[in-house]
């Protein structure tokens, strides 16, 4: 027994070792700045304006985490080339994959020997920075003496700095701004040429997208002889489908703002009115039958349905997104108006183009001056289209008459696709001001432009969301237990009183243990965050 505990323990060390050696192979001893010699000081090489940044070329070492195979293609893009020779700054690029950076995070924060720069906010979340404070230097000053492209943008859009402020008060993240990004989250969807097969119109209520449900299901609008429409369909969930009732929920924290205050949405009286009105669509087989088993690559299939479209009504990003062969059939509508004759839209009204964390410099960082005016280059409208579309004259023109458009992507290569390839796309530093934006011109009937067209039909419905609030660490350490038994406890009552009803009597029952979990504590923690978010300047 001894023997193979030693050897156990023997594998286990060198698991270890080898995933320390990963580690440090992505960011060197150190920051990875030293030359031979002694480092000189970070300010005796600056140039305090204007370009170069550094008379003597400087290395910094930038990570970056990008979804599954995605690749480093994108540092192929000509500004970031430009970049380089015009700043003297060299960037020594450290990619990694999403299918492999937890683990890699997890041993780079134990460690505490970070690279110079980290970028994107999907690469280390809120809890990651808040609980580990000491690795990322506060951004404040540098801001205000360094970066004076960041600070502009700031007094032009104040949300700027206000979902960047810490707990504490400080800047430990640089934000950005998208361009060209909606108000509207996911919009209903619908086969337009059922509704013609049937001659209905467009729904506009919940009591006509009930009657709209019925034909689906019982006249065979495909034509095909079957009865195997499904006039709604989700996976694990309800998806959109209680928008109607108020219940919108654009950032996935299962809260929203109403009159001014944030609330659990599941506890609200329209939450549980909604579900009654979910339930009798699941009672008469209006809606997949399904929804509450099936993931989501079942869903896909039934959207994709080889002989013939099945499924009616969706919520999506665009008409086109899921239905494959079928996508022709499918248009956006307004949001469908609830019991009380209003319309919701799920989204944000300041427009779902706002995020923090899009760049850390690392208290590791020889050099974070230099870091700070490299990572400023980035907030000119230029330079943000081309970090997030692609390079001028690769993916963009720039037209005599001083607008922007899109070229179209290679054959066989979605314009989506081709954008992610060829620049940062949504992650890293930028800032496309209001004003700029004008001259950016995108075709209508695809991609950012289809989604800006079919955002008019829902942007005036927006609801304000509760928003990306900053946690402290201590509440960071209370929030998993509680969102995992609160939530999950939610989400479980949610499919049983669809599918099988009964929520007039064990509502009472349902709050009460709501409560028993921790519903005030938690609630004390989302509206002191959202406070502390709404007092930041």
């Amino acid at each position: 027994m001894e023997k193979y505990t030693n050897k156990r323990s023997l594998r286990m060390s060198l698991t270890v070792l080898l995933a320390f050696t990963l580690v440090f192979s992505l960011i060197g001893c150190g920051s990875g700045n030293k030359t031979e010699g002694s480092a000189p000081n970070s300010t005796d090489l600056l140039n305090k304006e204007g370009l170069p940044i550094v008379n003597e070329p400087v290395t910094l070492k930038v990570l970056t985490m990008r979804w599954g195979n995605m690749g480093d293609t994108f540092t192929q893009n000509q500004f970031l080339k430009d970049l380089e020779k015009n700043t003297n700054v060299k960037i020594e690029w450290q990619v990694v994959s999403s299918n492999d950076w937890a683990e890699q995070k997890s041993i780079m924060l134990a460690s505490g020997t970070l690279p110079d720069i980290i970028l994107g906010d999907q690469t280390f979340s809120d809890s990651d920075i808040v609980n580990n404070l000491s690795y990322f230097l506060p951004l404040d000053d540098l801001i205000e003496q360094h970066m004076p492209n960041l600070s502009k943008a700031m007094q032009e859009s104040p949300e700027l700095k206000k979902i960047s402020t810490y707990p504490d008060g400080k800047m430990y993240s640089l934000p950005s701004r998208l361009p060209s990004r909606p108000e509207s989250r996911f919009q209903p969807v619908i086969n337009k040429v059922w509704l013609d097969n049937l001659g209905l119109k467009v729904p506009e209520t919940i009591d006509e997208l009930y009657t709209v449900f019925k034909a689906f299901k019982e006249n065979d609008p495909n034509g095909n002889g079957k009865d195997d429409e499904i006039p709604f369909s989700e996976s694990k969930s309800l998806g959109y489908l209680l928008d109607s009732f108020g219940i919108t929920d654009a950032y996935d924290n299962f809260m929203s703002i109403q009159d001014g205050v944030p609330v659990y949405n599941y506890t609200s009286e329209r939450y549980k009115e909604g579900l009654k009105w979910a339930h009798k669509l699941y009672s008469e087989g209006l809606i997949d039958q399904e929804m509450f088993t099936q993931d989501g690559s079942m869903k896909a299939a039934k959207e994709q349905n080889a002989d013939a479209p099945i499924i009616g009504f969706s919520y999506q990003w665009t008409p086109d997104a899921v239905f494959g062969k079928w996508s022709d059939q499918y248009v956006t509508i307004a949001p469908i108006a609830g019991p009380d004759g209003i319309r919701y839209q799920g989204g944000d009204p300041n427009g779902l183009s706002y995020s923090r964390n899009q760049l850390l410099i690392t208290s590791s960082s020889k050099y974070p001056e230099v870091a700070a005016r490299w990572a400023d280059q980035f907030y000119t409208d230029e330079a943000s289209i081309q970090n997030f579309w692609g390079a001028i004259d690769t993916v963009i023109k720039k037209n005599d008459d001083g607008t922007y458009t899109l070229m179209d992507p290679p054959a066989g290569t979605s314009a989506d696709a081709w954008y992610w390839e060829q620049s940062l796309r949504d992650f890293g530093p930028k800032y496309v001001s209001p004003s700029f934006e004008q001259k950016i011109v995108l075709n209508p009937t695809t991609g950012d432009g289809l989604k800006l067209e079919i955002n008019k039909l829902g942007s005036e419905y927006v609801t304000a969301p509760y928003p990306r609030v900053m946690y402290t660490a201590e509440e960071f350490q209370e929030l998993p237990t509680l969102t995992t038994d609160i939530d999950g406890y939610a989400r479980a009552t949610r499919a049983q009183w669809v599918t099988k009803g009964g929520i007039d009597e064990g509502w009472d029952d349902y709050i009460k243990k709501l409560n028993n979990m921790g519903l005030e504590e938690l609630m004390k923690i989302r509206t002191d965050a959202y406070n502390r978010y709404m007092s930041a300047k």
